[in-house]
């Protein structure tokens, strides 16, 4: 095999106005899809769906997207677009639209299924522009452009209370204003990427197998994320789709103050994802993932059994804990599989996106048949799979010495 090492632009210290741009786009994309699923009580009562259609909704939305985002991170490691950032918030835009003026359930799968394609497009491009404009803080950065995708998403309820729930479903096509912003900004930021010598065409670059994790390191890392990534957002989807409704059943509480509880909840998502990052460039990524996962168990398994405020206690402790390991998980495997960065940010943001969905069709199903509150109760071991990161190799240690020449 002909390995290479090629000299490729390089950015060598971070760029805060970039990476606080890449984040405010994706909190702006984030807090799009957020109202779609923050709305479905609005759904729910237009169309009269039960629980297993609204975990279809988010199934359609979701897998559509992670179906395409590891295709999408993959041509362009070797082809880099960075006009594909625009066009993807465009499409959000559009399923927006769709959602906005749908006169059937169908409709709203096909609106749901524009904001799935227009993620895809989005996130790995994007997460490879926050990469690059690092500087080699890469936790940092992947964390701060995660965050603005968790404010987003936390913003999503208290819009959906104060415009989508008075004035209904036709009110989400105002947020439209929201994403032509997004298309604007995003367009300059692709220019940066384009000025600064990152859009160029360039051959896949071999690391040098002194430095690369040998192919059974490889495999079996990414075995135990695919494990840890699955019990983190099964055990997530039970908040983002149902804990409104959970809420709902289980205390006296209105539509609107379970809606504010969603968003208490979903800004501890937020905190906890900036706080994991900074914390893996300073300890590691495989001490945070260990300890995200697994230190969300004890918390998980009382939550069912408590009133209101320690419902909401626990569930903003088991935010900030679980939250932490996404960018150290998307860091951690970048190092694993070093000149893939695209394609390993695709399939990253792609599980996260198709295992919720998988995860909140299931989920959804069950509450139709056992209740919600059995649901919480089964979903609360999930956290337990958290000990499998014991079977993660160490890298850290070597990557911290190598200097690659692609990002």
């Amino acid at each position: 095999m002909n390995e290479a090492v090629l000299k490729s632009p390089q950015t060598t210290r971070t760029v805060l106005p970039v990476l606080g741009a890449a984040s405010f786009c994706h909190l702006l994309n984030d807090m799009i899809q957020s109202l779609f699923v923050a709305a479905y009580p609005v759904f729910k009562g237009g169309f009269d769906l039960s629980f297993a259609q609204l975990g279809l909704l988010t199934l359609t939305y979701q897998v559509t997207a992670s179906l395409l985002q590891p295709f999408i991170g993959h041509f362009t490691d070797r082809r880099p677009q960075p006009y594909s950032l625009p066009f993807g918030m465009g499409m959000s835009l559009s399923g927006l639209l769709v959602l906005s003026s749908a006169p059937s359930f169908a409709v709203l799968l096909l609106g749901s299924a524009m904001l799935g394609v227009g993620s895809s497009i989005f996130h790995p491009e994007s997460s490879r522009l926050a990469r690059l404009a690092s500087g080699g803080a890469h936790g940092f950065a992947q964390s701060l452009f995660q965050v603005g995708g968790n404010v987003g998403s936390a913003i999503g309820p208290l819009l959906v209370v104060a415009v989508v729930l008075p004035y209904g479903q036709g009110s989400l096509a105002w947020f439209a204003i929201v994403a032509l912003g997004g298309v604007v900004i995003l367009t300059m930021l692709g220019r940066w990427y384009k000025r600064n010598g990152h859009a160029v065409r360039r051959p896949r670059v071999v690391v040098a197998p002194s430095d690369r994790p040998v192919r059974r390191q490889v495999v079996g890392g990414l075995s135990v994320l695919f494990c840890l990534m699955l019990s983190k957002w099964f055990y997530l989807a039970s908040f983002t789709s149902y804990y409104v409704f959970y809420l709902m059943e289980k205390f006296p509480l209105s539509e609107g103050d379970a809606q504010i509880y969603l968003f208490i909840f979903l800004a501890s998502v937020a905190a906890g994802t900036l706080i994991g990052g900074s914390v893996g460039d300073r300890i590691g990524r495989k001490k945070v993932i260990w300890g995200s996962i697994l230190g969300a168990l004890p918390f998980a398994l009382i939550l069912p059994y408590v009133g209101l405020w320690a419902t909401v206690m626990l569930s903003i402790a088991i935010g900030l804990i679980m939250s932490s390991a996404f960018s150290a998980i998307v860091v951690y495997a970048q190092e694993l599989v070093p000149g893939r960065i695209g394609m390993i940010s695709g399939l990253f943001f792609g599980l996260a996106f198709g295992l919720g969905g998988i995860g909140a069709a299931i989920l959804g199903v069950m509450a139709d048949n056992v209740g919600l509150e059995t649901v919480y109760r089964v979903c609360a071991f999930l956290p337990a799979f958290g000990f499998l990161a014991i079977f993660l190799p160490d890298i850290e240690q070597g990557h911290k010495a190598r200097s690659y020449a692609k990002i």
